[in-house]
């Protein structure tokens, strides 16, 4: 294809320059900005744009997901609906063979393209799974479990606000080089020395985007959208139980990529067989080049140690409160309540052991003692679920049956102040809904409080002091990885304190949040998701460094007469 001003991808970028000129002042001041409406209003997406979402969705159960993949062996339906409505989406399975040979003959011309075509594609490509985020949302939902509006927002605005944000860094480092330069030495007397010197960026090959179960496409679009507009063709394996999302997002790139004149192998979705899961053969493999990946921390140690590709991951991790002190006790409590309850704690970024000095705290209500404040936290997750119609809507359903194990065995061990209760959701009989439980403990009990425990799931831990307290949190960290903390207190020397510990931990920090706003909330185009310092992810995956490993630059010299 060529560089045409009448080619789709010249016209998709004049199209959405504004967004990407915006995309790129964004990630600069890191201030507040969404591309796309993050309310599932009939006002902002039309009127009829939830029922001919769910339309879509309802019309793939029961059927047979077609992409026109080469290599097609046979068929693969793993999904399960954590709603407990039937899927039964049979999905192609192909080859790896035939997948990555595809790949790599796709690679060539996408390359040849250039920065400018590419990131238009990929603008265009946004911006149709914009138009389809309500079908997104009833993929999302009926797959991970999320309620409604979060999967609506995390399937589809967020995610493509993470896209988006993916391009803009990308398109930016590819442009931190000309494309050609004259190079004039002087040479005395003698006529100065003229060398012809163009720059060209070359993709380092393919790439694998591992999805994960919970958040299938916020957390593989920037690994995908990365690779793609930096000139790699990608390979999507999404997690056996979570495949419709991604299988959407597939499907809608490839056709994008057909109107534009490429090929649309470029982007191919890699579904296990029954039984066989194929992401370490995969990850083996010589002409992958690249690899982002979401989810266990055990996994991710193994990609990164046994693969001879570049690694972007983000694994589990161990996120900590501490609390020393409080001017909005009842604020505080409505927060963490909330934070412990989002999608029944099934994020990475939900606080899990909240430590407590035993001598208790300071706050505008008065002195607390340890256990006022357990009680007090008890209550506000109470007050917050009390009705179930709202209940359902906080909590959404459990994905896996591990976690749901997990819950069970942990509600029948000693220290549990509030235990997990099944709620009925008055649309799905079968949706698994449980409640937080809480459990209460001691600092000495680190066997107890020292991994991960996946799911709605918290511990209050008394800790000798504050500056205890802060100690565990950064040796939590540290060993087991965390990707956000809590600090509460009035006292900026305390603050100052966490601040350090933080970074000594490197996990990002969040003081004093008792309003709307939520350690589990993560902000495109302004927050840093993951810093790469700890165990829970070996690199950031919102700055320039994720991007600009993903391709190189190749100097052609020649002299000028």
């Amino acid at each position: 294809m060529t560089d045409t001003l009448t080619s789709p991808a010249s016209q998709w970028f004049a199209h959405h320059g504004h967004t990407l000129e915006t995309a790129l002042a964004t990630i600069r001041s890191r201030a507040y900005w969404s591309a796309y409406a993050e309310v599932p209003s009939g006002k902002l997406y039309g009127e009829t744009a939830k029922a001919d979402g769910e339309a879509a969705f309802t019309a793939r159960l029961g059927a047979t997901f077609e992409l026109d993949q080469p290599g097609v062996e046979g068929s693969s339906a793993t999904e399960r609906s954590p709603f407990g409505i039937e899927l039964g989406i049979a999905y192609p399975t192909s080859s790896i063979d035939a997948l990555l040979a595809a790949a790599a003959a796709a690679q060539p011309a996408w390359v040849d393209a250039g920065a400018e075509l590419r990131a238009g594609v990929a603008l265009e490509m946004i911006a149709r799974l914009n138009h389809r985020s309500f079908e997104l949302a009833f993929a999302t939902m009926h797959t991970t479990g999320q309620a409604f509006v979060m999967a609506f927002q995390a399937g589809g605005p967020h995610a493509q606000d993470r896209a988006l944000e993916a391009v803009a860094f990308a398109y930016d480092e590819m442009l931190r080089v000309p494309r050609s330069v004259l190079w004039e030495k002087p040479q005395g007397k003698a006529e100065p020395l003229r060398i012809e010197k163009t720059f060209a960026v070359v993709p380092r090959g393919i790439a694998l985007t591992i999805g994960c179960s919970t958040f299938p496409n916020w957390n593989a679009y920037p690994g995908l959208f990365a690779s793609l507009v930096t000139g790699n063709a990608v390979i999507v394996k999404p997690h056996p139980q979570a495949i419709l999302p991604l299988a959407i997002t597939v499907e809608i790139m490839r056709a994008t990529l057909r109107d534009a004149g490429f090929d649309p192998n470029l982007v191919l979705l890699a579904v296990d067989p029954p039984g066989r899961p194929r992401a370490k053969e995969f990850a083996g493999r010589a002409e992958i080049a690249i690899v982002d990946y979401t989810g266990s921390t055990e996994f991710g140690a193994w990609l990164e140690l046994n693969t001879h590709a570049l690694v972007y991951t983000e694994k589990a991790g161990v996120n900590s409160v501490v609390i020393d002190s409080t001017a909005d006790f009842a604020g505080m409590l409505r927060n963490l309540a909330l934070s412990l309850s989002l999608y029944s704690g099934q994020m990475c970024t939900t606080p899990q052991n909240v430590f407590v000095p035993r001598a208790g705290i300071d706050t505008d209500a008065g002195h607390k003692t340890f256990d006022e404040v357990v009680a007090g936290l008890v209550a506000a997750i109470d007050a917050l679920l009390s009705a179930p119609e709202r209940a359902v809507d906080v909590l959404g359903a459990i994905a896996a049956d591990a976690t749901l194990a997990r819950v069970a065995a942990e509600n029948e061990r000693p220290g549990l102040v509030l235990p997990s209760r099944a709620i009925a959701h008055p649309q799905f009989p079968g949706a698994r809904i449980r409640t937080p439980l809480i459990v209460k403990l001691d600092a000495a009990q680190a066997d107890r409080y020292d991994s991960e425990m996946f799911g709605p799931i918290a511990y209050v831990i008394a800790a000798d002091s504050t500056h205890s307290a802060l100690e565990l949190a950064v040796r939590s960290a540290r060993t087991k990885g965390a990707i956000t903390a809590i600090l509460h207190s009035t006292d900026p020397d305390v603050r100052a304190a966490g601040r350090r510990a933080a970074a000594d931990g490197q996990v990002s920090l969040a003081i004093n949040l008792t309003g709307n706003l939520l350690v589990n909330q993560s902000s495109a185009f302004s927050d840093f998701h993951v810093t790469g310092g700890n165990p829970a992810g070996n690199a950031s995956l919102t700055d320039a460094a994720f991007v600009a490993n993903r391709f190189r630059i190749i100097e052609t010299r020649q002299p000028v007469a």
